[in-house]
């Protein structure tokens, strides 16, 4: 199986719906590819566990629920993306790790899917008993081994006897959960179980440096220690020559896949008289008979072992400082070349500051300098366009009424309503409605166009009728009216007439 599944991009597609990029992130870090998680991906949840606002549970979370898949791929590279974490995280990622109960619950896992998914289910169940027992032991101590300070003023080379004792036999666990790994370089045949196996054998330096300096602390008391811890302390010390001959052949699987030798640490083993020293010591206590042996012999033999365990604690620090300086090279090479990048793509980006045509361009073309647009302004006229001869929201005080022509009595279009009579040749008198009222009390004769005087309208709503010029002789009672005002004012004439009639 190679290239990522349809479920692989399903899954990362609903967490991208849902907007979780950390849950989207682990999806793609977990696909079904038989290789490495890439590093990319690894990069971006080591910088998630440094940022405040990330939800640390949530991520460990969503690497748990990717060990219930059945496919061996998937679950081996959710364990190598947690161990990941746990190595190169913020320590926050390992300390909520450590606050639960429990962790992986692959003692039983078993992918059947085919032959390969059977040997490399062996090797998840290894692994992940290893992570567990990596996250008790912080539990237990409150720091991880693997990142504690060495030297002569580390933390296992200045601790108590008493805490000295109880905490030994921690990292003894922890490495005994690391060795039963057991792998075979005929075994790593695959990028999966690879990146798995470097991680681990980081660990193992790591590990074992803290180890050896423990060591070291422990014989440097072991002769001033009362009976009960000298028998916990020789005990410690026949179990770490032990650990000692496995992670000598941890290493030779790590020499044997490709690691270079300048990567693998040189193993002193201490003086088998040591050993001796110490048991002889413990019987003497029991008081036991013993071979008499001078404190000249002892100091000697322990001075022995003590520098050839420095040594070997000094070859595992040296391997240790030069992992880091490599890695700090990688980073640095890889800010470079991100720096690279991103001038490229600012030099491929248009300048427009430098152009003939921008306005604030002073090298090439002229500065432009049109007026800015004012979007709230009233829109003039330009250019021979026709300027609005009047604006509706622009009421006169004083209304001049046009008046109908005499020859033709037809209206003609205006811009107030539609339509108007045209202008007399005399101009009209000025200021607003005039009313004759010699002619509405009889003492002249009303005109055809005294009727349409009062028309302030422009003769909208006079009604069109047939024989609309109205002759000299027409009758004055006949009620013509264009408006209410020359209807009042031709009411009031017909009654003066009527009163005359009846003085008669």
């Amino acid at each position: 199986m190679s290239g990522q599944s349809i479920t692989d991009r399903i899954t990362a597609a609903q967490h991208s719906v849902t907007g979780s990029a950390v849950s989207k992130t682990v999806c793609k870090a977990t696909t079904h590819e038989i290789m490495g998680p890439k590093k990319k991906h690894l990069d971006y949840l080591i910088h998630c566990t440094n940022e405040m606002n990330v939800n640390i549970p949530q991520l460990a979370d969503s690497l748990f629920e990717r060990t219930t898949n059945t496919s061996w791929v998937v679950v081996f590279k959710s364990l190598i993306t947690t161990h990941h974490l746990m190595v190169y995280g913020n320590e926050r990622f390992v300390q909520y790790l450590a606050s639960r109960n429990t962790l992986f619950n692959l003692s039983n896992f078993l992918d059947k899917s085919g032959l390969q998914g059977y040997d490399m289910s062996t090797f998840i169940r290894r692994y992940s008993r290893y992570l567990n027992e990596k996250a008790v032991s912080y539990r237990q101590v409150a720091f991880d081994f693997t990142k504690v300070k060495r030297g002569v003023d580390g933390v296992m080379r200045t601790m108590n006897t008493e805490k000295l004792l109880k905490t030994i036999p921690i990292i003894q666990n922890q490495m005994d959960a690391l060795l039963d790994f057991n792998v075979n370089a005929n075994e790593l045949t695959n990028g999966v179980i690879n990146a798995a196996f470097m991680l681990l054998f980081k660990d193992s330096i790591r590990l074992f440096a803290a180890y050896n300096e423990g060591i070291i602390n422990l014989l440097e008391k072991y002769f001033d220690m009362k009976k009960t811890q000298c028998k916990e302390g020789l005990d410690i010390y026949k179990k770490f020559l032990t650990r000692m001959t496995r992670i000598s052949e941890f290493l030779k699987v790590a020499e044997q896949v490709g690691i270079d030798r300048g990567d693998i640490p040189d193993l002193s083993q201490a003086p088998s008289s040591l050993l001796e020293a110490l048991e002889q010591h413990l019987a003497s206590l029991e008081g036991k008979k013993v071979k008499d042996s001078t404190a000249a012999s002892r100091a000697s033999t322990l001075s022995n072992a003590v520098s050839s365990l420095a040594s070997t604690g000094m070859s595992f620090t040296k391997v240790d400082e030069r992992e880091k300086q490599a890695a700090l090279e990688e980073e640095q090479a890889r800010l470079k070349a991100l720096k690279e990048q991103r001038l490229k793509e600012l030099s491929k980006r248009p300048s427009f500051a430098t152009t003939d045509t921008s306005p604030v361009s002073t090298t090439g073309g002229t500065i432009n300098t049109a007026p800015a647009i004012d979007l709230f302004s009233t829109p003039s006229c330009s250019n021979g366009a026709v300027k609005m001869e009047s604006d509706l929201f622009d009421l006169q005080s004083t209304f001049q009424p046009p008046m109908q022509s005499a020859s033709s009595g037809l209206p003609v279009a205006t811009a107030w309503a539609g339509y108007s009579a045209p202008q007399p040749p005399s101009q009209p008198p000025a200021g607003g409605l005039q009313v004759d009222f010699e002619s509405v009390f009889g003492a002249k004769a009303s005109g055809s166009n005294s009727l349409n005087a009062d028309d302030i309208t422009g003769g909208i709503l006079k009604p069109t009728l047939a024989g609309s010029n109205l002759s000299s002789n027409q009758q004055p009672e006949k009620l013509v009216s264009d408006d209410l005002d020359s209807s009042l004012a031709n009411l009031v004439g017909n009654l003066g007439i009527g009163n005359g009639t009846m003085k008669k």
